[in-house]
């Protein structure tokens, strides 16, 4: 059916805060055996018996995590929920539950926010997790938004940060620096809009990019395969803010160092064009970038010939003593200390 273009947009005011509430969860089922109480009550009830229970929380705030001159509403609940049951995954652990809450401008209509639970929906759905609440308010500056999500593991699978050790091989699920590329497409893309409004942008040479950006997903197959072929990594983190920061926390976390070796990182080739396009170095964005949402683990030397040859895998280096510190092996076998140069919020502009 068409969307009518002419038709009146919704005021927030109407619906008020419960009312608003009510409308935009009204079609979330519940999923999880865990869920004993959702949403409709004082607080959910959640009910994990003898499985260890874990929680993570991301705030995403428009201007310094999303721009939404080229991020889809309904991209934005996805991705929103993507960020958070990465960080679950990370510990080797299933997600079950998110809670969310926003807080948003008066700019925007009812229809504004159904586009941005549409896509909170559809990602609960995709990978099998409740939306057990949340808050609405409303905001000066635009919106904001805060996702909650929890997930069960039994405690021998839980896996850390802290649990790598030297000779550990370092391991990273599928490509990175596409996210950061797709960025830098839209980004430029919005430029050239502001200047001329009726030029459409061309995106389809860079769809793997912009979707590794405005749509990108949480690596719980990842996590499954692991269990299928027996093996459980020492060490795990996601890859949000670049592959150098993550690869420091490892060895802050477990207090080793790491060799990492510049030629067995994985690009997609549409990563390495766009990088000969923008006149970027194509390690640079894979260490720096961030936003890849990928497994980044360690694994025993013994465990390896159970990833060897998958091609959702990449060995990418080893850890060592922490004396040695960690490092980038460059393909002219040169050694270079890792520094954390990915995303800071905090940074100075």
């Amino acid at each position: 059916m068409l969307e009518d273009k002419n038709k009146e947009a919704t005021s927030l005011e109407k619906l008020g805060e419960f009312g608003l509430i009510s409308h935009l969860t009204k079609d979330f089922a519940i999923t999880q055996k865990s869920t004993i109480k959702g949403i409709g009550d004082d607080a959910a009830v959640l009910d994990f018996k003898y499985k260890k229970t874990v929680l993570t929380t991301d705030l995403l705030i428009e201007g310094v995590h999303f721009d939404l001159s080229y991020m889809p509403l309904k991209h934005l609940g996805y991705k929103s929920v993507m960020v958070n049951l990465s960080d679950v995954y990370a510990m080797n652990a299933k997600a079950t539950q998110i809670t969310i809450s926003i807080a948003v401008s008066n700019r925007f209509p009812l229809e504004a926010l159904e586009e941005l639970y549409a896509g909170v929906a559809l990602a609960c759905k995709t990978y099998g997790v409740d939306l057990v609440g949340g808050d609405t308010t409303s905001s000066k500056t635009g919106m904001m938004i805060s996702i909650a999500a929890l997930g069960e593991a039994d405690e021998n699978e839980l896996v850390y940060r802290s649990g790598a050790k030297p000779n550990d091989l370092l391991v990273v699920s599928g490509d990175l620096g596409g996210a950061y590329m797709g960025l830098q497409v839209l980004e430029r893309e919005k430029e050239v809009f502001k200047v001329n409004p009726n030029n459409q942008p061309d995106l389809e040479p860079y769809s793997y990019i912009v979707e590794r950006q405005l749509k990108p997903e949480a690596r719980k197959d990842i996590v499954e395969l692991l269990h299928s072929l027996k093996v459980k990594p020492t060490a795990m983190i996601d890859i949000s803010d670049g592959l150098s920061s993550e690869i420091l926390h490892l060895c802050k976390n477990s207090n080793v160092g790491c060799n990492l070796f510049e030629d067995k990182i994985p690009l997609d080739p549409t990563v390495i064009s766009s990088c000969e396009e923008f006149k970027v170095d194509g390690t640079m964005i894979a260490l720096s970038g961030g936003e890849d949402y990928e497994l980044l683990f360690t694994i025993d030397q013994a465990d390896f010939p159970k990833i060897k040859g998958n091609p959702n895998l990449t060995v990418i280096g080893h850890m060592t003593e922490a004396t040695s510190g960690a490092n980038l092996i460059t393909r002219g076998e040169t050694q270079i200390p890792i520094t954390a140069q990915g995303w800071n919020s905090f940074r100075a502009e």
